[in-house]
Parts: C-alpha cells; sequence; structure tokens
C-alpha cells in the first residue's frame, strides 16, 4: 500500500516557522498583516476564508477584512485594491477566487502590488519564475513542491506529468518542477492517449477539477500520486484520483481532504511572511 503523504502535518512545520519568523518581526516592531477581500456570499469561498484567517491568526499574521456584495463595480474593487497596495500595515492582499462574472479577474490580479501578491499570480510574478527569479510564488505547486522535499521524494531526473494548465496551478507546478531538475509533461483536455502518457510518470500531479478522473489505468506502479482536485459530490469531497483504485499502485499518494489543502492555506502564511519581512528590509529594518 502506499505510503500517506500527510499534508496536515507538512503544513503544521510550515506554520510553526512561520510563527517563529512573525515573532522576530514583532520583536522588531513589525506585525505582518494580510488583506483579504471576499466578493458576494459563495458558502466555499467563505470557509476557505475562515481557514486561512484561522492559520494567520494562528502563525501572529494580522488580518484585515475587505467583504463586499456580489455587485460591487470594478471601480470600486479597484479601489480597495489600491488602498491595500498604499497600505504600509498589509504585506500581503489575498482577493479570494472565484469572483462574480461581472468582475475582470485578470485586471483584479494585475493591480495587486507585485510585492503583495501573496497568491503569486500576478504576471510579473509567474514572468520571474519562468526566469528563475525569486518572487511570490503560486501557493498550491510551492505546497506541493514542499510535501516533495519532506516526503524525501526525488525530483532531480524524475519523470513528472501535471495534468493541468491553468496558471493557478498547472503552468507553475511545472515550472516549479523543471527548476528542480524533473522532466516535465503537461497535459490537458486534447492531450492523446492521457492515460498512457501519465503511465510514464515517476511523480503525478493531477489538477483537473473532475471527480475520481485519475484511475489505475493512469499509474505506472512505485509512482509518487499527487492529487490538488478537491470536488465536492453527494458523497462529500473527493480528490482528481480514484484514491481506493491507485492507492494499492503508488509509492506515495496524498489523500483528499487533508492532502494539498493544508499546504496552500500554510504556503499563504508563509508567503505573507516573506512579504513582510522584505518590506521590513526594504526600510532598512534588516
Amino acid at each position: 500500500m502506499a505510503r500517506i503523504i500527510d499534508g496536515t502535518e507538512v503544513a503544521r512545520t510550515v506554520l510553526r516557522d512561520a510563527t517563529r519568523r512573525a515573532a522576530l518581526l514583532k520583536e522588531r516592531g513589525v506585525t505582518p498583516g494580510l488583506a483579504v477581500v471576499l466578493v458576494g456570499d459563495d458558502p466555499a469561498s467563505a470557509t476557505y476564508v475562515r481557514m486561512k484567517e484561522r492559520d494567520c491568526a494562528e502563525a501572529g499574521v494580522q488580518t484585515f477584512d475587505h467583504r463586499f456584495p456580489a455587485d460591487i463595480s470594478q471601480t470600486e474593487l479597484d479601489a480597495v485594491i489600491d488602498r491595500c497596495n498604499e497600505d504600509p500595515d498589509v504585506h500581503g492582499i489575498l482577493v479570494q477566487m472565484p469572483l462574480p462574472g461581472h468582475l475582470d479577474a485578470e485586471a483584479t490580479i494585475a493591480r495587486i502590488d507585485p510585492d503583495k501578491d501573496v497568491d503569486g499570480f500576478h504576471p510579473a510574478n509567474l514572468g520571474r519564475l519562468v526566469r528563475g527569479l525569486d518572487a511570490p510564488r503560486a501557493c498550491t505547486p510551492w505546497g506541493v513542491m514542499k510535501m516533495l522535499e519532506y516526503y524525501g521524494v526525488r525530483i532531480e531526473g524524475a519523470d513528472a506529468v501535471v495534468i493541468g494548465r491553468s496558471t493557478i496551478v498547472g503552468k507553475p507546478m511545472a515550472l516549479m518542477l523543471l527548476e528542480a531538475n524533473a522532466t516535465v509533461t503537461v497535459c490537458h483536455s486534447r492531450t492523446r492517449d492521457l492515460a498512457k502518457v501519465c503511465r510514464q510518470a515517476d511523480i503525478l500531479i493531477a489538477a483537473v477539477g473532475r471527480p475520481r478522473m485519475v484511475t489505475a489505468e493512469y499509474v505506472k506502479p512505485g509512482a509518487v500520486v499527487i492529487d490538488v482536485g478537491i470536488n465536492r459530490t453527494d458523497a462529500g469531497l473527493v480528490g482528481d484520483v480514484d484514491f481506493e483504485a491507485v492507492e494499492p499502485l503508488a509509492s506515495a499518494i496524498t489523500p483528499v481532504p487533508g492532502g494539498v489543502g493544508p499546504m496552500t492555506r500554510a504556503m499563504l502564511v508563509a508567503n505573507t511572511i516573506d512579504s513582510a519581512t522584505a518590506a521590513t528590509s526594504d526600510v532598512g529594518g534588516a
């Protein structure tokens, strides 16, 4: 049976380190601050925000709530982002996605100061990732990298397959694996014989948002399988991987829930503290 990659356990180690670093900043008179922007009343988004704010509070990060009805205008939302960009007490800005359809998500992300983009979604930060430069990194793929490191999964020289090409997970995930010297294949809805391609993977990462799509025929015996998917079904939360079918084949696998999800939140906290540290250094505080 596969070794279970426990995201909750790894997240605890990340948050312990984040708490230590936040305390050091507070000794220098700086409290890391995260502005949280939530538009509308989507229950899942509200739950995610509540969990993120809880993690921040436990690590010593102050949060600033900005909650608005679903009919807020783009101009009003832009003004909120501008105020957060200018606020020296705000070191990170989180705009909870998805936004209502009348709002321009890409324009909203691009309006955030790249140095306060703790989600790692800003085009400038994705560009810096492409070039191998320091920048805030997208929380979910960065969390996956930390999990692989924690469990001693060898990435260098491995064949890695990423199913999904979103700018939130798939593309930055592929870039981070490539940076770690894996040989990377990115698959998507038009990939021919997807299962055959996936069976070549030493590390298989599923991030497509389709419940239990990855079955045993997708997995090479001994592969490490990372399930990024979180899908709400009548049976509860399930991943993109058919866990029961794949676990006997894999050498290691993440569960849903309890796998990647806690790491995404933990990396948000870590990125916020990184941003606060950098801001302090910029004004001569380091």
